[in-house]
Order: C-alpha cells, then structure tokens, then sequence
C-alpha cells in the first residue's frame, strides 16, 4: 500500500509539474503574440530610414562619389562586327543558362534578378548629369505649355535611380531582388544607363537628334542586342518625348514608360504593350508624409476634394476643364491653376495634407505626375483616366488606395460630389490606412529601400523573364516562310471587365 501511495503522490507531482510547465508555455506564447502583432502593425506603418529622396541631393552625392572613385573602361563595339562575335556570346550564354537550369531547381522564375549594365560612354550618362547639376540652379527654362524643364526631368528620373543602385557597390546595396553582373553571358537582362529626357530638354534640337542616333548605333551594335533583337535589353524612355526620333528601331527592348497612352500622340500602334514593357511612377513633387505625419493630420482634413495643376491641357487631357468649370466653387472643394518653383511645391503640399480626396483627372497623357504626390500625402486619389495604366499592378492592388470614376460618370453635373459625400466614414478609413502601408512603393531613394519603386521593378521584371526568352529564342529559329508574328497584346479592344463592382 506505502509503495502505491508514493506511485500516485510521484503521479500528482508529474501532472501538477506538467501543468505548470504547460501554463508557463501559453504565458511565453502570449508574450509573443504581440510582438507579431507590432511586427505587423510597424510595416503597415513605414517609418523612413535614412536615405536620400531628393533628386538633386542624391545626384550631387553619386557624382562626387563616381568622380573621385576609378571608372571602368566603357564597353567596346568591334570595328567589324560579324556573326561570329554574336555566335560566340549565343554559345557562352547557352552554356551558362544550361548550369543553371540544371543547377538552380527554381531557374529561371528565380529572384535575384541578374542585369548586366552597360558601360557606355560619358557622353550619355555622367556627361548628362553634370549638365543637369551644372544648370538647374540658374536655369527657369519652361517647355511649350509652361511646366519647368528640369522639374519635369526630376519627375522623370527614374533612369537615374535605377542606374544608381545598380551601379553602387554591392555592401552598399539594400536590394536583394536584384544583382549586377559583369559577364554578358551571365545577365537575365541588360540595363542601357542613357538618360533620354536630360538630353532632349537641356540639348539643342539638332544636338539632341544627333546624340540620340549616335546613342541608337552604339545600342543596336552590341552582340547581345544583335543575338535578341533588343527583347531582353532595357530601354528607360519615361517622358513620352523622350527618344521619340529614333524609337522605331529599339520597339522589341522593354520600355520604362509613364502610361501607355492610346491615342497615338506619343507612341505608334505596336510600339508599347503590357506583355513587353512596364510602367513607373513619376518622382513625387511633394515631401513624403511619413506616419507620424499622417497620424497628426488626417484627423484635421477639411477640404473634401482638392486640385492644384494646369486647368487646361491637350489630348485625353481636356476633360480638366470641363470638371473645373462643374467643381469650381463648390462648397469643400478647391481648384487651383498651378505654379512651378518651392511656392507651388508648398501649395500643392498643404492643399493635399488637408484634404480628403484629390482629382486626378488625365493631363496631356493619361497619367499624371499628381496621383504620386497625392499618394506620398495620404490624400484618397480620385482618378478619372479611362485609359491609365498603373505602375506595379502585377504587385499592388490600387482599388484599395484609390477610387476610379468613369469619365461619363464624372462628367454629369453633381455626380462628383454626390459620389464623393455618400462614401462612408469606415471606407474612408480603410483607404487611408493602405494608403499609409503603400506610399513606401512610390519613394525613390538612395540607397534604394526594400519595397521601394526600385524593389518592384525588379520583382515586375522578373515575371516577365520566362516570356522574353520565349521570344528572343522563337526570333532565333524561325525559318523563311515562318509565321513569325506571334504577341500577346493588352489593347483597350480587347479588354473586358468581367469581375464585378467592389465598393
């Protein structure tokens, strides 16, 4: 009996000591769940690190860095290029994809992304940005329709910051989306570092053209761009000006576009599609409005709809008249003609941080610098552009941060505003709040920040990697009497809304 009572005291001790031990392991596991939860709730809230955002500050760093740093020899172009050179690369990079298909079990859906950037002479890339930095302090030069020349290049940037980070040193890189490599027969892509919207808008007409074709006959002679036609080099051409002379004959490279505008105004039937090229954003005019910021002010918004740009554009963009003259005056809303310089930057800025909604109507192209601005400002964009396409759309889900109005819907007088009013507060909310968990996507920065614009681009490129290889080897073997057109492109025909409204 003594034996068996001790059995079941040792008993009740294992069980009251297992009891505890399990207790203190769902106390330990509480603790926990709220560091996930800040976890979760800190990257919905992103706080800046420090970085340079400024265009002109960033500049001036890279160029005193590049400057006092040794430069690489910029790549060459045989004398005579002949078949053999393209053979010799074809060959090289054969053996190289064939390791790595054979070696990398997720080749080639597989991040990081490897970019070969081209070494091209000064002329085209440091030469350019020192005649930016070199003028943009004295300089009020203002295009046909009165925006400011070098503001309009900062808008466009995109080439620089891209360049930039890829070019940097490796320890000094943030990315891990993407790589540069220095053998040709290693790269998924190729990146060309030609700053196209410096040169059009600080360069005489005739100086320009010529660059452009010298530009042209250095690109299409290289043997990577022979061996593919271009399909897997990288062309940034983001103001729709930009390399227009001689843009015919890089149309099969990816493009880096601001919209894809259909009208035939700045690009020819064939030349810009989905399937091929990919949208950015425009650089932001306005300070990014960190959560801080957005936590102090949306409470204070008063303004119901705000707008603040040229009140008369061309093209798709005519409708900005015919909304001002319905909205103008209306109680809660603001139009304002716009004004270049720190003034207009300052006015645009405070109209946006205290309103709830901004107008992005189309302005010459369907796109508009704008939208940017009003999504670094936590203001809800109201976009009315029947034919915008978004930056990142693989990526990022803009029906959660923007609301989109059809152009006849907008045009019927009221309906605007009865729109605008009848959304309820608890929407309203939710889309500020992803509105502060996106505005990261839209910030360029020195260094370029995980999630950043540069970050996606990468990951965007990346998807489209297995279909260029699709048609840069389709391109190779087709033989005479080959029906050799073969595109999958996204036109306003062909597209079908089939998925029903969400509110």
């Amino acid at each position: 009996m003594a034996g068996k009572q001790i059995s079941r005291s040792k008993y009740r001790i294992i069980l009251i000591a297992l009891s505890i031990l399990g207790f203190s392991l769902l106390i330990f596991l509480s603790s926990l769940s709220p560091l996930r939860n800040s976890s979760l709730s800190s990257s919905a809230h992103f706080h800046l690190p420090t970085s340079q955002t400024s265009f002109v500050g960033s500049l001036e760093q890279f160029l005193a860095k590049t400057q006092s740093s040794p430069s690489l020899p910029d790549d060459t172009v045989p004398e005579s290029i002949t078949d053999q050179h393209v053979k010799n690369l074809d060959d090289a990079i054969f053996h190289s994809e064939t390791y790595r298909l054979y070696s990398d079990p997720f080749y080639p859906i597989s991040l990081p992304l490897r970019v070969y950037v081209y070494n091209m002479p000064s002329k085209f890339t440091y030469d350019l940005l020192l005649l930016f930095q070199n003028t943009y302090r004295d300089t009020s030069n203002l295009t046909s329709n009165g925006s400011p020349v070098h503001r309009l290049i900062e808008q466009h940037s995109i080439d620089y910051w891209l360049w930039a980070d890829l070019i940097a040193p490796q320890s000094e890189r943030l990315l891990k989306s993407v790589v540069r490599v220095h053998r040709q027969e290693d790269a998924d892509l190729f990146y060309i570092p030609f700053f196209t919207t410096i040169s059009f808008f600080l360069l005489e007409k005739q100086q320009c053209k010529a660059l452009y074709r010298e530009a042209l006959k250095w690109i299409t002679d290289q043997p990577a761009w022979k061996r593919s036609g271009g399909r897997d080099h990288i062309m940034p051409v983001h103001h729709p000006w930009s390399f227009k002379t001689v843009r015919r004959s890089v149309k099969k490279a990816i493009w880096l576009l601001p919209d894809m505008d259909s009208t035939g105004n700045w690009y020819k039937p064939g030349q810009v599609y989905l399937e091929k090229d990919l949208i950015l954003p425009y650089v932001a005019n306005v300070d990014f409005c960190d959560a801080g910021c957005l936590s102090e002010i949306n409470p204070k918004r008063s303004t119901l709809l705000f707008f603040r740009g040229r009140l008369k554009r061309n093209a798709g963009g005519k409708i900005r008249s015919i909304l001002v003259a319905q909205l103008k005056g209306a109680d809660g809303v603001i139009i304002e003609e716009g004004t270049s310089g720190d003034g207009g930057k300052e006015a645009a800025q405070k109209g946006m941080r205290r309103s709830l909604f901004c107008l992005n109507p189309a302005g010459d192209t369907p796109s508009s610098a704008r939208l940017f601005d009003a999504i670094v400002s936590g203001c809800i964009p109201v976009i009315v552009s029947d034919e915008l396409e978004l930056p990142f759309e693989g990526i990022l889900d803009y029906r959660k941060i923007a609301l989109f109005v059809s152009s006849n819907d907008a045009l019927k007088p009221g309906w605007l505003l009865k729109y605008l009013k009848d959304i309820q507060p608890a929407h309203i909310k939710e889309l500020q709040q992803n509105l502060a968990k996106y505005s990261r996507h839209f910030l360029f920065s020195s260094p370029a920040q995980p999630l950043g614009p540069e970050d996606l681009v990468w990951k965007m490129m990346a998807g489209k990697v297995v279909n260029i290889k699709l048609h840069s080897r389709r391109s190779q073997r087709v033989v005479e009497g080959s029906r050799n057109v073969c595109t999958c492109e996204c036109r306003p025909g062909n597209i079908t809304n089939t998925g029903s409204t969400i509110s």
